[in-house]
C-alpha cells in the first residue's frame, strides 16, 4: 500500500501505536522508517539523520545505531544456521562495539538476562526455541546496539495470548528503562491500548486520526476509527462525536495541522522530539 501525505513525530520515551486494517499502509510506514522502502517524496529524519532517497552503506550503519526494526515473524527474520548467542552478538561484532570476545560474551549474557532468556539457551538454534523465546531473541538482538528508536511490526500477532502479555510487559519495561522512542505497528486494538501513549489510525495509506490512546478509543472522531473499534467482538460502541455548531470558531492549531498532535505526554514520559517522518508516497506493501 502506497503512503499518502503521512506526517508524524515521535517523542523521546514515547510509545506510538500505528493501527489499521490489513493493507492500510502500516507495514510500509515501518519499512520506510527503517529505510527498507524508499519514499518517492518527502523526508525522514531519525535522531538527526535525514534522507529522502536510498541510503548508502555509511548511512545504513548510522541508521542501525539509531533505529532497529523487529519483524513480525522472528522465525523467518533470524538466521536458522546461527546460534542464539551469535545472533544477539552479531550487531556488536559488525559495529566493533566489544573490546574482546570475553566482553562480547558478557554483553550478550546481560542482554539475554534482560529479555528473560537463560544462559543455557545461548548454544540453541532458532528451530529449537519456542515462539516466545524467538521473539525475545529478536528483541535482544535489536537492543544490542542501544538504539534510540525501536520499531516493532506486529510483535505479538503470532504468539499465544499468555506469551503476548509477557512480551508486551517486557517491551513496556524496556522502553521505560532505556527511554527509547517506540513505534508499535498492530491491527490489535487491545495491544495498542495496553502498550501505547499515543496512536495514529491509518486507512488506505493515509493518517485519518491521531491522538492519545484513551481519548481516541473512547471518543473517536473519524468514521473509519469508529468502524474499526466497533469491529472488535464484545467491544462497547464508541461514543458519537459531538455535533458541531452552525458557525464554529476555527482552531488556529488545527488550521496549521489538520492532524492533532498531543501537546503533552503522560507524566514522566515528556521529552524532546527525536524522530519525524514525512512521506507523500511509498512502495507497495
Amino acid at each position: 500500500m502506497a503512503l499518502n501525505g503521512v506526517s508524524l513525530t515521535v517523542e523521546r520515551g514515547e510509545v506510538l501505536g500505528v493501527v489499521g486494517e490489513s493493507g492500510s499502509g502500516k507495514t510500509t510506514l515501518a519499512r520506510c522508517l527503517a529505510a527498507l522502502t524508499v519514499p518517492t517524496a518527502g523526508t525522514i529524519d531519525v535522531c538527526g539523520l535525514s534522507w529522502s532517497g536510498p541510503l548508502n552503506r555509511v548511512g545504513r550503519r548510522q541508521l542501525a545505531r539509531r533505529l532497529q526494526l523487529v519483524f513480525q515473524n522472528p522465525y523467518t527474520s533470524l538466521n536458522p544456521r546461527m546460534r542464539t548467542a551469535s545472533l544477539i552478538g552479531e550487531g556488536l561484532r559488525v559495529h566493533h562495539l566489544c573490546r574482546s570476545r570475553d566482553d562480547e560474551r558478557a554483553r550478550v549474557g546481560a542482554l539475554m538476562t534482560s529479555v528473560g532468556l537463560g544462559p543455557e539457551l545461548g548454544p540453541s538454534h532458532p528451530r529449537e526455541l519456542s515462539g516466545g523465546q524467538r521473539q525475545r531473541v529478536a528483541l535482544a538482538r535489536a537492543l544490542a546496539l542501544s538504539p534510540q528508536v525501536l520499531v516493532l511490526d506486529e510483535p505479538v500477532s503470532s504468539l499465544d495470548v499468555s506469551i503476548q502479555a509477557q512480551i508486551l510487559n517486557l517491551l513496556r519495561d524496556m522502553t521505560a528503562e532505556r527511554e527509547m522512542s517506540t513505534v508499535i505497528v498492530s491491527h490489535d486494538l487491545a495491544v495498542i491500548r495496553f502498550s501505547c501513549d499515543r496512536v495514529i489510525v491509518m486507512c488506505e495509506g493515509a493518517v485519518v486520526e491521531e491522538g492519545m490512546v484513551e481519548g481516541i478509543l473512547a471518543a473517536p472522531q473519524h468514521p473509519y476509527t469508529r468502524e474499526l473499534i466497533s469491529s472488535v467482538p464484545g467491544a462497547p460502541a464508541p461514543a458519537e462525536p459531538p455535533v458541531p455548531d452552525a458557525d464554529p470558531v476555527p482552531s488556529p492549531a488545527r488550521e496549521r495541522n489538520p492532524l492533532h498532535v498531543a501537546d503533552e505526554l503522560p507524566s514522566g514520559r515528556r521529552g524532546e522530539g527525536i524522530g519525524r517522518a514525512v512521506s507523500r508516497g511509498g512502495g507497495d506493501r
